[in-house]
């Protein structure tokens, strides 16, 4: 079988800027690789310890960045009959972005006290259509 496609989810460290009266934060250049479309961007908020799962695009690239708070995000993927996971923690106090293409179940929970602020820069603009979504129970993952 083909290579995982969560070895293809990108991260990529970000810039903060640090001013005096506030941090600049970088999040996304049209130069950069993992640019592929603008269709729509758009902020999630999660609060301490809960969880958003699960959810996978048939079509639309993701660009998630969490500028406020602590995220963990679960993606994961069925190989041989075997749930496969890979775990990213970003926020504060990891500042990135992840990439991720189309076909990869995903999901995230906070993990910072209080809320926490998702953003996605989306290639494509929402599309209930191209979405597929499940409930948490339905994946087995220890959150």
């Amino acid at each position: 079988m083909g290579e995982s496609l969560l070895n293809k989810i990108q991260i990529t460290p970000l810039r903060r800027i640090s001013t005096q009266g506030g941090d600049v934060l970088k999040v996304l250049m049209k130069e950069e690789d993992s640019f592929k479309n603008f269709g729509e961007a758009y902020f999630s908020e999660v609060y301490a310890k809960a969880v958003k799962a699960w959810k996978l695009h048939r079509r639309m690239t993701l660009n998630l960045v969490v500028p406020v708070g602590m995220v963990r995000f679960v993606f994961c993927e069925e190989r041989n009959g075997v749930m496969e996971f890979r775990t990213i923690e970003i926020g504060s106090e990891n500042y990135a972005r992840i990439t991720v293409s189309p076909g990869i179940w995903f999901g995230f929970k906070g993990i910072a006290k209080g809320v926490s602020l998702v953003l996605n820069i989306a290639d494509i603009m929402h599309d209930p259509d191209e979405v597929e979504r499940r409930t948490v129970e339905t994946i087995t993952y220890n959150w």
